[in-house]
């Protein structure tokens, strides 16, 4: 491998690819399948890739297409009709500390799979509106659309005054949160 192979790269998304999945999945065991399946197809697919291009933003939309094709798919199969699966679903316990953010949580999941979608990528992820519209193959102003909307979803879902903050420490919400994000990094 040369000093510029894509690979040698590849660990260093990891998180960032793992937080796009949780958030596109909504659960953890079904994220980190979505990211393996994620490396799998670039390691397997790695000459497609243009060397000096934003990397990220490449294994961004092979996760996302993924995701997607994964939901098609799942629609054409049979549903757990006699709740054998369902049964063996756990809901952990509430934490002190943890109900405004098991708040968003529980507004966040309630959101389109776009608007979810876009305040990920340009809030929590770091993308521009540019980045974010190619990975999800639409116009720049669909993604600011989709975000705005979003935000303004969340903030009636929580119950929030136009101007009020939700106290929050993690970071990836509150920028998730935040309008305040540029047209470009």
């Amino acid at each position: 491998m040369s000093a510029q192979d894509p690979r040698e790269e590849l660990v260093e998304h990891l998180p960032a690819l793992r937080g796009f999945a949780l958030s596109l999945t909504r659960n953890g065991s079904a994220a980190d399948d979505l990211v393996q399946d994620t490396i799998v197809k670039a390691w397997s697919n790695i000459e497609k890739y243009e060397v000096g291009t934003n990397l990220r933003a490449w294994l961004f939309t092979i996760l996302r297409n993924t995701f997607y094709s994964g939901r098609r798919k799942a629609k054409r199969e049979v549903e757990d009709v006699d709740g054998v699966h369902a049964e063996q679903l756990a809901q952990k316990p509430d934490h002190d500390g943890r109900l405004a953010l098991q708040d968003f949580q529980e507004a966040f999941k309630q959101l389109p799979d776009e608007q979810r979608e876009a305040l990920v990528l340009v809030g929590a992820s770091g993308f521009s509106y540019e980045e974010a519209a190619e990975m999800c193959g639409v116009a720049v102003g669909t993604i600011k659309s989709r975000a705005n909307r979003g935000r303004e979803r969340l903030t009636v879902l929580l119950h929030l005054d136009e101007n009020e903050a939700m106290e929050m420490t993690d970071q990836s919400t509150m920028a998730v949160m935040s309008g305040n994000r540029t047209s470009s990094r």
